[in-house]
Order: structure tokens, then C-alpha cells, then sequence
């Protein structure tokens, strides 16, 4: 999935102007975050959002490499950019994100028009990399680093909801996952930064911020003896706790977790703290034990059971939500049934699913065992019918019901519309304007009663 970062106010002109970006984002929510960093050190130095791609006098695609079909459509996106510097060479092509740290030189050597590739870790050097760029270097910036503290100039595309980073990388060995490679050693940030950061978006009026993490549940296993004069006790949970009660924060979410790391005790702190949404993504990826032990991933079904269990019977107005591949290598197809028996027993809320995508230098690919690609096919459909149908099945315990949303936006296909969540993390759409004519806008906190049910959205009118 691909989101083009577009100007969400009219630019601010400033003297000497540099120019105008244009930022692309593939893949994941730590990606999007990258990208709102990156994009609010190119406005410090003098760039200005374009409102068109083929117009921007720079242009970054940060990439992903988590399935091949993303690749691909970075090298159609350069092939087009390749083109235009031709015609124009002052125009600056920059890869970043997981795609440039796997490829690296070969990228230059693929795309010879490309001035800059340079990996995750170094989003916030974006500007010393530049320079280098503006004295006549093609520059590579793919080494290992320790990532800067200082992220706090983001161009965020929202003004109500901000992503925080509170852990870069992830020291897992997946035998089917290049994050490791491509986005480093687990790095955790100091719960006082985060803390300031995300007290600066509350000033800034936003209401909801998103922890994020590769393996979120892994924050602070990384600090040493005596880091932050806590020893060995700065979780995921504590941190929950320390940023809870800051003023203006209205909700809390967090993602990516890893089942081998979510505790029972991080479940008791969001059952008691107000401001916790009750959304959890807890990525399984195969409902068979023979399966995971393949991946690599550390735990059974039945761990990940015990997991769901406990929230619904700590907190049974939750929503679960997870991710699933489907044809890993090997994979039989009662293993796959094995993989539908789980979602049928646990009734997420909602599924990401993909078909198994053989990636670089990972274990996986180079088994001799790969399905056949009308499997996967074949599979995801299948999969995707019965993420689809209990999705819809869910969402029936919202009918009728009045529900908190939060405003985030106008409804782009119907300007009539306002659209937000609910705190379970269910789109929702309603009129703008209540029957009394008072009109709503984004960061208010309003009661929606929902009247209509999609399988992965609802509609409301306004109480």
C-alpha cells in the first residue's frame, strides 16, 4: 500500500526558497512516521510541499521491502523520476527506508540518476546528507547507527493524532523477515524524550498519539544496568504509566507487538489506565505450532490463545486485530486450515493477510519447499472471504450502540461527512452537522450512534 504525503495547509513562503518535495511513502506506520520527519527537516531548510509529484524540484521515496510487489513499484515510480532528470538535472532523487539499506550500492549502479540512498537509521541526518548532495556527491548512507534523540521537527500530516517512536529496530530472527537487516538493532528511546515529545504535540493541540515499535513490547530491554536510574524496570508497561496523565492527551495506542513479549501484566495496566484505547494488534502470522516453529517466531497457538483470552476477560469490550501469511514454504494445507481454524476461534476484529513473499539474505527464501504461486493465490483469496466475513460479523455488536469517536478528518469522498474512530479502531462516518445545525470539526471527541455496518467501516448520525 502506498500513500503520497501531500500539503495538508497552504505552504509557508520563507526566504530563499530551495525548492519543492514531493514524499512518497511505502509500507508500514514506521515508515509514515520517517516520512513526517523527513519532511519537517526539508521546511527548516527552505523546501516547500509540491503539489505535484511530477512538478517537485525533490523527490523521496521511502521504501519498503517487506513483499517484492513493493520493490517493484518503487523501481516503476524511479524509472519515471530517472526520466524527468534527464531533462532536468537539478532535480534530486532520494531512496530511503528499508529498500535503500537492503540494496544499497546496487541501487546506484541499478539507477545511476539517483543522488542519495541512505537507510532508516539516518532519516534524521537527512539535511548533513543534502549538503553533501548540493557539493556534487552521490552520496550512500546505508552503515549502522546510533539513531539521534532528536526527532521533534516532524511535518506531521495530521493535527489531531501523532505517531511517536519510542523503539527503532528489532533484534528478532524471523526466518522470513529483512527487518532485522534492513532497520538494525533495537534502539529505545528514553522515557523522558518520549514524555517531551509528546507533550509538545499536546501543545500543539493534537489528542491522540500512537506508540510505535517493530517489537513494541521489547521497549527498554535494550537500557543498561542503571539507564534512567530504574533498573530493569522500564517496560512497555511503565511507560504506559509515566506519560498517561499528561494534559490534552486524550488517547493512547501502540503497535507493533510481538506475542512472545505481551504480558499479562501489560494487559492489567491498559485495563486500568482511562486514556488506553481498547485496540490491540497482535500480529499471530500461522495458526500451526509446526508452522511458527519454522518462522521462528518463539511461542504456540496456544500461548497466543492465552494472550486473547485475557484480554477479552480483562477487557471484553476490546477489539483484536492481527496479521497472517499465508503459503509459507512447506505449508500444507491442513496447516493453512489450521491458519482459518484460528481466525474462525478468535474472531478478530480485523486481518492482515499476505501471501509468503520470498525476501533477501532471510532463511526462507532459499528453501527448496516454496508453494507454487496458484497456491497463494488461491489461499489469500480464501483467507481474505473469512477475514472479510467475520470482520462484517463483529462489527453487528456496534449497531445501534453510541460510540466515542474522535474527529480526525472531512470524509474525502463526501465533503458532508466527517470521519474518526472509535476507540476500538473502527472507521466511522457521520454528518458534519448535528440536527440542530451545530457543526463539528476534527479533534472534537463527539457521540456517534451507529446505524449502518460495513465489514471494515460504520456510519452514525450524531446524538
Amino acid at each position: 500500500m502506498t500513500t503520497v504525503q501531500l500539503p495538508t495547509k497552504t505552504p509557508t513562503y520563507i526566504e530563499n526558497l530551495r525548492g519543492s518535495y514531493w514524499i512518497t511513502t511505502f509500507g508500514c506506520q514506521m515508515n509514515k512516521a520517517d516520512s513526517e520527519r523527513m519532511a519537517g527537516i526539508l521546511q527548516k531548510m527552505g523546501y516547500q510541499p509540491a503539489l505535484e509529484e511530477l512538478k517537485a524540484d525533490l523527490i523521496i521515496y521511502n521504501t519498503c521491502t517487506i513483499r517484492d510487489n513493493a520493490e517493484q513499484k518503487v523501481y516503476s515510480y524511479l524509472g519515471k523520476q530517472a526520466r524527468r532528470k534527464q531533462l532536468l538535472p537539478h532535480l534530486k532523487i532520494i531512496i530511503a527506508g528499508c529498500l535503500a539499506q537492503q540494496e544499497g550500492e546496487a541501487l546506484l549502479r541499478r539507477v545511476p540518476e539517483i543522488d542519495l540512498v541512505m537507510g532508516p537509521q539516518h532519516a534524521n541526518r537527512l539535511e548533513t546528507l543534502l549538503n553533501q548532495v548540493d557539493n556534487g556527491q552521490q552520496v550512500l548512507a546505508t552503515e549502522e547507527l546510533h539513531i539521534l534523540e532528536d526527532i521533534t521537527t516532524a511535518r506531521r500530516d495530521s493535527t489531531i493524532c501523532g505517531w511517536v517512536n519510542i523503539i527503532y529496530g528489532c533484534n528478532e530472527r524471523c526466518t522470513y523477515c529483512v527487518v532485522p537487516s534492513v532497520r538494525g538493532k533495537e534502539q529505545s528511546r528514553s522515557p523522558h524524550a518520549i514524555k517531551n515529545e509528546i507533550e509538545d504535540l499536546a501543545r500543539n493541540g493534537y489528542k491522540e498519539i500512537t506508540l510505535l515499535g517493530q517489537n513494541i513490547d521489547a521497549y527498554g530491554r535494550d537500557f543498561k544496568a542503571g539507564d534512567h536510574n530504574i533498573l530493569n524496570q522500564i517496560t512497555l508497561s511503565y511507560l504506559l504509566e509515566y506519560i498517561h496523565d499528561i494534559d490534552g492527551i486524550e488517547r493512547i495506542r501502540f503497535a507493533t507487538s510481538h506475542p512472545r513479549y505481551f504480558t499479562k501484566k501489560l494487559i492489567d495496566v491498559c485495563a486500568k489506565l482511562p486514556k488506553v484505547c481498547e485496540h490491540f494488534h497482535i500480529p499471530f502470522q500461522s495458526g500451526s505450532n509446526q508452522i511458527l516453529k519454522k518462522m521462528a517466531r518463539g511461542y504456540t497457538i496456544q500461548d497466543y490463545k492465552a494472550i486473547t483470552n485475557y484480554i477479552k476477560e480483562k477487557m471484553p469490550k476490546s477489539s483484536i486485530s492481527a496479521d497472517a501469511i499465508v503459503a509459507f514454504p512447506g505449508e500444507t494445507k491442513l496447516e493453512f486450515e489450521e491458519t482459518l481454524s484460528i481466525i474462525d476461534d478468535i474472531k478478530f476484529d480485523h486481518v492482515n493477510t499476505a501471501a509468503y513473499s520470498p525476501r533477501p539474505n532471510t532463511p526462507a527464501a532459499k528453501w527448496p519447499n516454496q508453494i507454487p504461486e496458484e497456491i497463494k493465490i488461491r489461499r489469500l483469496k480464501e483467507i481474505n472471504s473469512l477475514v472479510e466475513g467475520i470482520a462484517k460479523e463483529k462489527n453487528l455488536r456496534y449497531k445501534d450502540s453510541l460510540q466515542e469517536i474522535l474527529i480526525e478528518n472531512i470524509n474525502p469522498k463526501d465533503s458532508s461527512q466527517l470521519m474518526g474512530r472509535t476507540r476500538t479502531n473502527r472507521l466511522t462516518f457521520f454528518p458534519s452537522s448535528s440536527k440542530d445545525g451545530k457543526s463539528h470539526k476534527p479533534g472534537e471527541l463527539i457521540k456517534t450512534r451507529i446505524k449502518d455496518i460495513r465489514a471494515f467501516s460504520l456510519t452514525g448520525t450524531l446524538v
